[in-house]
């Protein structure tokens, strides 16, 4: 049996604030696991005002978004595919509360309830909004989509889950007789402990505008063709989703410039086997238009693509370019 003190150890680890917003993705561990062999794209890494988020719902790390605060939207966002049985979508719509200010919580929240907490202050500064959307005629457009996480991912008895406020703290003891801090249900036993990992894309910082026809027709389309190809030919797939923003086409909220409106969208992925061996890499782009199509590329035409919006090397997206 491990002593009080272990036990007040990890109560304080729980209680403990860690950041969503980070200096480098190369200081949280957690966060490195959604880029390939933990190499972070030298592509956006010179965007002025560029904040790097490390997606964290029901305290648990999702995905990672490199987010372009004078813009407001992101530069990219990375993850790891989920096979997904298409649940539910997330109704509500959350945004960074660290990106308003650091002290607060580490962790996406609904900005109805964030302005609860904290009354008369203006969360938009440095992100969109969600009424940012309304009646703008565009989409919220995932980067990162929903489908490609799944409904549910079970965590391990001995994984901690942040407490807020009103639950009730409980100790129980694993198969290891190692104790830990959880706030759990009456009916624990009879229930597995969950997160709801696709919710988490609902994050603003994870939307920018997008073309309602390109969103709900080619680019859903293409979505769908990649579900089917990384659960077909994939252990596990990398993928990376971004937007290159505008040089002056905005939602324009009260005479002020909201949300850039991106020119295109652009995704890539590699797909690597059970021993994490490269065996199939792609990206895509797509001009943010009711021209609805998008064109299927190599990780180098891609490269080659972005760089007409840069001056700065596009560098490797991933691992020697998802290279055996």
């Amino acid at each position: 049996m491990q002593t009080s003190v272990t036990l007040c150890a990890l109560l304080l680890s729980l209680l403990s604030v860690h950041a969503d917003v980070v200096q480098r993705f190369e200081d949280v561990p957690e966060c490195m696991k959604f880029f390939y062999k933990e190499k972070v794209p030298e592509w956006g890494a010179s965007t002025a005002a560029a904040a790097r988020l490390c997606q964290r719902f029901v305290n648990r790390f999702h995905f990672a978004t490199l987010y372009d605060t004078s813009h407001r939207i992101a530069v990219y966002s990375a993850y790891v595919f989920q096979p997904s049985n298409g649940g539910g979508r997330e109704k509500r719509w959350f945004v960074e509360p660290q990106l308003v200010n650091m002290s607060w919580q580490a962790e996406m929240k609904d900005g109805y309830w964030l302005g609860k907490d904290h009354p008369g202050v203006y969360q938009g500064e440095r992100q969109a909004l969600n009424e940012d959307f309304t009646h703008s005629g565009f989409d919220r457009g995932h980067l990162n989509p929903n489908g490609h996480h799944a409904d549910y991912e079970f965590i391990s008895i001995s994984d901690s889950i942040l407490l807020e406020k009103g639950q009730r703290i409980r100790m129980i003891q694993s198969r290891q007789d190692t104790y830990v801090v959880l706030s759990l249900p009456d009916d624990f036993s009879s229930r597995p402990v969950s997160v709801p990992s696709r919710n988490a894309t609902f994050t603003l910082t994870n939307v920018v505008p997008q073309n309602p026809k390109l969103n709900q027709n080619a680019w859903r389309v293409h979505e769908s063709q990649l579900t089917d190809l990384f659960r077909s030919k994939c252990s596990k797939a990398y993928v990376l989703v971004g937007a290159v923003p505008s040089a002056d086409n905005w939602i324009v909220k009260n005479n002020v410039r909201r949300v850039n409106i991106p020119d295109y969208l652009w995704n890539a992925y590699c797909c690597v086997d059970n021993n994490g061996r490269p065996l199939q890499s792609g990206a895509a782009a797509a001009r943010n238009t009711e021209v609805n199509w998008v064109e299927a590329l190599s990780l180098d035409e891609l490269g080659e693509f972005l760089q007409q919006f840069s001056n700065q090397p596009v560098g490797e997206l991933f691992d020697n370019n998802c290279r055996a």
